[in-house]
């Protein structure tokens, strides 16, 4: 099966006075049609500027170093400007922010701001751009009216379901989204996390989710890739990563160490010690050596590749050579 996305040594950094931020470092990556990948680790290990690098919109000040990123077999990062906005962004690949407030204008209705986004790729009549928003509100369970509305006439869940359904109307193959229930409650979260599962086989999408939450990403993700640094530790399917008995690595284990289990008693939540490395001298060898319990000698030398330990499980530790 073709991907519809690959990422090939991909490099962003964030070139600021005090040096290069390396946020991205050499991510090799692939999304298939129909799947769901889990982006998952610690704040600033890079997951948001790998949704945004993909959208071909780093924020500033970061730009690309090296690598490829394969849309449909075309590399997006030397396309011009103008051709990326007409076919690629909304049109192949759509994003849902992490917080719906700050993506949309106060000042101006829904309607007005789903319109603006009809009328910059596709040319069509006004009636028939209506017609396409209220059908597309419907898939997200909103009613009509919500085009006559303000962001602040909303709810927080009402705001994130009317931008997941701005980042849909244009039909794309592929939807990141980075962290959609974040700032809503355990209520809503339920109602958006099974209204994208459904419009996933609805309109056969492929998802890249950012999230902090496992157990959210198990249950909406088939692989889950987890990022430390700027880096892919691990990569594997739900079974592979989620498993009691498989082999993983040091750090995966420890963000699971840390997560509350419904069904069995923990007698006490592990944290991992001490705070992410310096991304703009990151430590000699394995990033993750400091804070490891793990680490032996080789570890605090030279940096683990990512290889596969079993079919389709990826680990970059040299507990595994």
């Amino acid at each position: 099966m073709n991907s519809l996305l690959k990422i090939e040594n991909l490099q962003m950094y964030y070139f600021t006075s005090k040096g290069a931020v390396r946020a991205i470092d050499g991510i090799n990556l692939e999304l298939f049609p129909g799947e769901s990948i889990g982006l998952v680790g610690e704040s600033g290990c890079g997951k948001t500027s790998l949704g945004t690098s993909i959208l071909r919109m780093p924020t500033p000040p970061g730009r690309y170093v090296e690598g490829k990123i394969l849309v449909d077999g075309v590399d997006v990062i030397p396309l011009p400007e103008k051709e990326v906005r007409k076919s690629i962004r909304w049109q192949k690949i759509s994003m849902v922010f992490q917080g719906a407030m700050n993506c949309l204008t106060p000042v101006y209705t829904i309607g007005h701001q789903m319109m603006e986004t009809l009328v910059e790729h596709q040319d069509m009549p006004r009636s028939d751009a209506e017609e396409l928003m209220r059908e597309y509100l419907g898939y997200v369970g909103l009613p009509p009216e919500i085009l006559q509305r303000y962001p602040h006439e909303l709810s927080g869940g009402m705001k994130q379901r009317a931008v997941i359904a701005t980042a849909l109307f244009l039909k794309p193959q592929i939807i990141i989204l980075d962290e959609p229930t974040t700032a809503l409650d355990v209520i809503v979260q339920a109602q958006i996390i099974n209204l994208l599962k459904k419009l996933k086989q609805q309109f056969d999408l492929s998802f890249l989710f950012i999230t902090h939450d496992l157990a959210l990403e198990a249950e909406i993700s088939d692989r889950i890739c987890v990022m430390y640094a700027g880096k892919i530790v691990e990569l594997g399917t739900n079974e592979q990563i989620y498993g009691i008995q498989r082999p993983s690595h040091p750090y995966t284990e420890r963000l699971l160490a840390a997560t509350p289990r419904l069904f069995k008693k923990v007698e006490q939540l592990h944290f991992i010690p001490g705070t992410p490395p310096d991304l703009i001298a990151p430590p000699k060898g394995c990033r993750f050596s400091p804070r490891c319990n793990k680490a032996f000698d080789r570890c605090f030398e030279e940096e683990p590749p990512l290889i596969e330990i079993e079919p389709g499980h990826k680990v970059a530790c040299w507990l595994f050579h």
